[in-house]
C-alpha cells in the first residue's frame, strides 16, 4: 500500500512537469510484497584497450561470456529508460528534453547499453506517443508513431555507440502480468509482436537482443510442465520464434518468483535452470536475466538477517549467480535499483556492485547489468537523473563506477583502427559541447580523443571560463576549480584510450549563458 502511495505521489509530481494536457504515468510496475506474501575466462587490466574496441556486429554467447562478432568479450553496463510501456507510449522525459541530449548524456556517463521497456500497445497500428515537447526540441519526432519514435532512438543510439535491448515489459499499458499472456493479449499475439520487432530491426546490430517478458511471477512456474504456466517452455517457444526471423539476436529469459519452495523477487528466481535449462534452436544465443531490489521496493527476509550484508552473496548465488559461476550461460541483472535513502539500501548496493565484479579486475568476465532507472519518476527507486530531468544523482552514479565498461564503436563498427601503433608520445585533443542551457544553469559534455601514436593511460582536460561559471557536478571524471580555471581528470574506468579512440565526461554548471571555452588536453 505504501509503495503504491509513493508511486501515486510520484505520478502526480511527474504530471506537474508535463506540458498542459500531458499525462505521464508512474512508471515502474508494482513490485512484490513483503516476505511471506506474494513477493515476488577472465579479461584482465591489460586487455582494457582491446575491450574498448569490442562490440562490433551481432553478439553471441560462449559459456558465461557474451562475445561480439569478432569473438571479443563485451560487458553490458547500462540503464533502463522506461515509458514505451506506459500510457504515454514513449520514453518519459521528452516533455523536458530532446531525446538526443538524453542519449548523449547516458553515453557521457559511461553507460553502454539501454534497456527499452515497451508494451504490446505500441505494436497496434497508429499508436501515437503522448507528452513530447516539440518546442525547440524533438523536432524530428513530430507526427511519428510510437514505433517510429523507437526507430529514431535506436538509430541515434547506434550513431553514438549505445546498444539496445528491447524489453517486453507489459502486455498493455495497464500494468504488468504474472504470465506472458492475458485475455486481451493471448500468446499468439505476444509471439507475433516479438517476431515483428525482431524483423523490424533485422540487420541492425544496435538492437542486440530481446527480453521476452518482464518479471514473470506467480502463478508462473519453471519446469512444472503445465504449458499454461510453465514460463521456461513459453520462453523456448517465443525465443525460437524470434530466432526464426532474426537468428542473430540474443534471447534474454528472466526468472520467475517461486521455485521449489523458495520465494523471491518477481523475475528474480532462476533456480529452475539447474534442472530445466531453456533450449533454443540456435546455439549460443541465450542470456538468463534476474532482477534484484532493495528495501525501498519491498522487504525481504535477507535484509533482517543478523549477518547482512555478508549473507547477500549466498542469496544471489542461490537464485541466479550460480548460473554464471558454473559457466552455464551469461547472467544479466536486467533491473536493480533503490532510492538509497536507508543505510540498509546503501549497504545492499555496495555489496551487489562488488558481487557483479569490477571491470578493472575482471573485464568482461563479469555479470551484465542495466540499472533501474534513468528516469527520476520511478516511485520506488528514483533514477540516475534528478527530478529536473537534467541533474545527475552523483551518489547513485558513483556506486556504479567500478562496474561500468567501455562503450562500443559508433555505428557498430569494429576492427583495429591502428594495428601497429608503434612507439611515440601520448597525445589527446578535447571537444567541449554545451548540451543544454536553461539560463540559471547548463550541462556540457567533453569528448577526449587519442590523437597520438600510442595508447593513452590517463588524461586531463583544462579550460577557463570568461564568466562566473562554476562546476556544480561532474560525472565520468573528477575535477578541481580555481577561479575560472577547471581541470578535469579521467575516472578509474575511462583513463585508458586506444589509438584513435575516445572517452567522454559531462558536468553541470551555473550560471548558464556562457560561451564554450577553449580546452586543452594532456595525456600520459
Amino acid at each position: 500500500m505504501f509503495r503504491s502511495l509513493r508511486r501515486a505521489l510520484c505520478a502526480v509530481a511527474a504530471a506537474l512537469l508535463l506540458p498542459l494536457g500531458a499525462g505521464a504515468q508512474a512508471a515502474h510496475g508494482a513490485k512484490p510484497g513483503a516476505a511471506g506474501t506474494a513477493v515476488p575466462t577472465a579479461v584482465q587490466n591489460a586487455d582494457a584497450v582491446q575491450a574498448a574496441e569490442a562490440g562490433a556486429g551481432y553478439w553471441h554467447t560462449s559459456g558465461r561470456q557474451i562475445l561480439d562478432a569478432s569473438g571479443q568479450p563485451v560487458r553490458i553496463a547500462g540503464l533502463n529508460w522506461f515509458g514505451f510501456e506506459t500510457g504515454n507510449h514513449v520514453v518519459h522525459g521528452l516533455w523536458a528534453r530532446d531525446y538526443k541530449s538524453m542519449l548523449d548524456q547516458m553515453a557521457s556517463l559511461g553507460y553502454n547499453t539501454l534497456r527499452l521497456p515497451f508494451s504490446d500497445d505500441i505494436l497496434k497500428s497508429g499508436t501515437m506517443p503522448d507528452s513530447i515537447n516539440f518546442d525547440g526540441k524533438n523536432a524530428d519526432l513530430r507526427g511519428l508513431t510510437s514505433l517510429q519514435v523507437m526507430d529514431k532512438i535506436v538509430a541515434y543510439a547506434g550513431q553514438i555507440g549505445l546498444k539496445i535491448v528491447l524489453d517486453r515489459h507489459r502486455p498493455d499499458a495497464g500494468g504488468q502480468s504474472g504470465l506472458w499472456y492475458t485475455a486481451s493479449v493471448p500468446e499468439p499475439t505476444w509471439i507475433a509482436n516479438l517476431k515483428a520487432l525482431a524483423t523490424r530491426y533485422a540487420g541492425n546490430p544496435t538492437v542486440i537482443g530481446i527480453d521476452l517478458h518482464n518479471e514473470p511471477h506467480d502463478p508462473a512456474c519453471w519446469g512444472c510442465g503445465d504449458t499454461t504456466r510453465d514460463w521456461r517452455l513459453a520462453a523456448q517457444r517465443a525465443g525460437n520464434a524470434v530466432l526464426s526471423v532474426n537468428p542473430n539476436l540474443l534471447i534474454m529469459v528472466e526468472g520467475v518468483q517461486s521455485h521449489d519452495g523458495a520465494n523471491g523477487w518477481w523475475g528474480g528466481n532462476l533456480m529452475g535452470v539447474a534442472q530445466y535449462p531453456v533450449q533454443l534452436d540456435v546455439p549460443n544465443r541465450l542470456v538468463y536475466s534476474a532482477h534484484d531490489y532493495a528495501t525501498s521496493v519491498a522487504q525481504q527476509p535477507w535484509f533482517s538477517d543478523p549477518s547482512f550484508p555478508a549473507n547477500m552473496p549466498g542469496v544471489w548465488d542461490k537464485y541466479w549467480g550460480y548460473i554464471f559461476k558454473q559457466n552455464i550461460a551469461p547472467v544479466w541483472l536486467g533491473e536493480f535499483g533503490t532510492t538509497l535513502q536507508s543505510t540498509v539500501d546503501q549497504r545492499w548496493l555496495t555489496a551487489l556492485v562488488a558481487y557483479l565484479r569490477s571491470t578493472s579486475t575482471y573485464g568482461s568476465d563479469s555479470f551484465h547489468w542495466t540499472f533501474w532507472s534513468w528516469n527520476p519518476n520511478s516511485g520506488d527507486t528514483g533514477g540516475i537523473l534528478k527530478d529536473d530531468w537534467q541533474t545527475v544523482d552523483t551518489a547513485k552514479d558513483g556506486y556504479l563506477a567500478s562496474i561500468k565498461a567501455p562503450g562500443f564503436p559508433a555505428g557498430g563498427g569494429g576492427g583495429d583502427p591502428d594495428p601497429d601503433p608503434g612507439g611515440g608520445t601520448a597525445a589527446c585533443s578535447a571537444a567541449y559541447t554545451v548540451s543544454s542551457d536553461w539560463g540559471s544553469g547548463f550541462n556540457a559534455e567533453v569528448k577526449v580523443t587519442n590523437t597520438g601514436p600510442t595508447p593513452v593511460n590517463s588524461w586531463k582536460v583544462t579550460w577557463a571560463w570568461s564568466g562566473s561559471q562554476k562546476v556544480t557536478s561532474m560525472w565520468n571524471a573528477s575535477y578541481t576549480q580555481s577561479g575560472s580555471t577547471v581541470t578535469a581528470s579521467n575516472a578509474a574506468h575511462n583513463g585508458a584510450v586506444a589509438v584513435g579512440g575516445s572517452a567522454s565526461f559531462g558536468f553541470g554548471g551555473a550560471p548558464g549563458g556562457g560561451a564554450a571555452p577553449a580546452v586543452t588536453c594532456t595525456a600520459t
